[in-house]
């Protein structure tokens, strides 16, 4: 019986033990490091569906940074995180500088990049020339500066577009600034479509997608191996399929297999790895796909099950017709869903879902 931890950690946002598939991803932003201004990959948007390993990817992006002395900025797109932003941006200031720790931010102002801080008003500063004390601070020790912004989708599109003309100001200057953030596919397509400034538009974009299957069972293969596991024949096969790539799924499957693993003393029978697969994606609609569409609109909710009956991608004038709705109307439906990161494009005129597990969701709540 090994000793080992459970090494699978099926959260959000948690690295796996191994980033499948994953390994040149960041290259571009690790090199730009490096360089410290004006290159390819310092600017960098991260895409993907939901539970594809985005904020793995931001914590990665961290830990290359971190690892090469730069400061760290991290925040999620929740409101006022440009508030948020200048805080930290301000402690930092504080802690590189020769004098005492004395400000803190109390209020932060978007709409004129206004400071508030314990000292008196006359000291109020502008988030740009903020910024631009910290990184000639950094520019000096040889370093920069990283913010990595996750969810971008849930963003304040107003709070979003004056983060990214500031940024875009630093840039000009040659100051050592790397911005790297994380959303949803259509999402992200609608920002670079609002003006945002245009030096996001030339963004090194990361889209992530399902690794590979194969990738997968010798993943799983080495790090049961290695534990001392004892699986059937065709036992990892089956497990890595029933993942379809999906590294959320990876996490929880492969967790659920160590589990069973654990209570059989190390030799799993073929109805233990059936039951760990079964457990896995239970969860995964309850972690996964009930929250994903838990503010789903009754109509759109009907274009979902329309696309259930499917058993790959669905024409949208079949799903017009099933709904018995006019081809306008499912399109207005179909284009919510595919910015509420559900569905995805899947060629001329048609979608699929994005979510493994959504389709046979919708069939047994229909049943």
């Amino acid at each position: 019986m090994t000793a080992m931890e459970n090494p699978f950690r099926p959260t959000f946002g948690r690295t796996p033990p191994e980033l499948l598939d994953r390994g040149d991803t960041l290259e571009e932003f690790e090199y730009g490091l490096r360089i410290r201004s004006g290159v390819l990959g310092l600017v960098s948007i991260i895409t993907g569906a939901r539970g594809v390993g985005k904020t793995v990817m931001l914590n990665e992006a961290q830990d290359l940074a971190q690892g090469q002395g730069w400061a760290v900025i991290s925040e999620t797109s929740t409101d006022g995180f440009l508030t948020r932003l200048a805080d930290a941006a301000l402690l930092l200031d504080d802690e590189l500088g020769d004098g005492p720790p004395s400000r803190k931010v109390l209020a932060f102002t978007a709409a004129g990049f206004g400071v508030t801080t314990q000292l008196p008003q006359e000291r109020q500063v502008e988030f740009r020339n903020l910024g631009a004390s910290l990184l000639q601070r950094l520019d000096k020790q040889g370093t920069g500066l990283l913010i990595t912004l996750d969810e971008v989708q849930d963003a304040n599109r107003a709070e979003l577009l004056q983060l990214a003309a500031v940024i875009q100001h630093w840039v000009r200057d040659g100051l050592p600034i790397s911005f790297v953030c994380a959303g949803l596919p259509a999402a992200i397509s609608d920002i670079l479509n609002e003006g945002v400034a245009t030096f996001l538009r030339r963004a090194d974009r990361i889209d992530l997608h399902a690794v590979d299957i194969e990738d997968v069972e010798a993943s799983y293969t080495r790090q049961y191996k290695e534990a001392g596991f004892v699986f059937p024949d065709g036992a990892m096969a089956e497990s890595a399929a029933a993942t379809l790539g999906y590294p959320f799924l990876v996490q929880l499957i492969g967790y659920f297999l160590w589990r069973e693993a654990e209570k059989s003393g190390g030799t799993v029978a073929a109805e233990s790895v059936k039951t760990a697969i079964h457990i896995a994606l239970k969860r995964n609609i309850r972690m996964v796909v009930g929250p994903a569409i838990a503010r789903v609109s009754n109509r759109d909710m009907s274009y979902l099950r329309a696309m259930a009956l499917d058993t790959g991608p669905s024409s949208t004038a079949a799903v017009a017709k099933r709904m018995d709705a006019s081809l306008q109307l499912a399109t207005n439906y179909r284009a919510r869903l595919i910015e509420a990161g559900l569905i995805e494009p899947a060629g001329r005129g048609e979608v699929k879902f994005s979510i493994p597990g959504l389709r046979e969701y919708l069939r047994d709540s229909a049943n």
